[in-house]
């Protein structure tokens, strides 16, 4: 379980990452669009673990290992942006999350299956 600390800090690092995101994205991964779906953050508040999905992108671990290898640029920019409010700026893990891709295979599979069960030609 996540103390208060932990997730007003993550919230802030996902705010600020979507915003250097929206600024420096293409020059960092390219023509996908990246989303920041959620910001974990270890108890002594120095390494961030970065939830990415990933869109319009064919192979989206490859859009999460280009940011990875600009870690230390992203920790850099966040660090100028966040100064104020951390001591130390925590070391950034990108992972991929592919809830969505689920979400939207799951849908695919209760339609079809709502569509056979709907058809009058299938029943015997």
């Amino acid at each position: 379980m996540s103390t208060k600390r932990q997730l007003q800090v993550g919230r802030e690092i996902q705010k600020e990452l979507g915003d250097l995101f929206m600024k420096n994205g293409p020059s960092w991964y390219g023509q996908a669009f990246v989303t920041i779906t959620g910001v974990k953050l270890t108890p002594d508040l120095l390494t961030a673990r970065v939830h990415l999905s990933v869109m319009n992108e064919k192979d989206k671990q490859h859009t999460v290992d280009l940011l990875s290898a600009q870690v230390k640029e992203i920790r850099y920019q966040l660090g100028n942006r966040m100064r104020h409010q951390l001591r130390r700026i925590p070391e950034l893990e990108f992972f991929l999350d592919d809830s969505l891709d689920q979400v939207y295979h799951l849908e695919n599979v209760f339609k079809k299956l709502r569509d056979q069960d709907g058809n009058p030609e299938d029943t015997d």
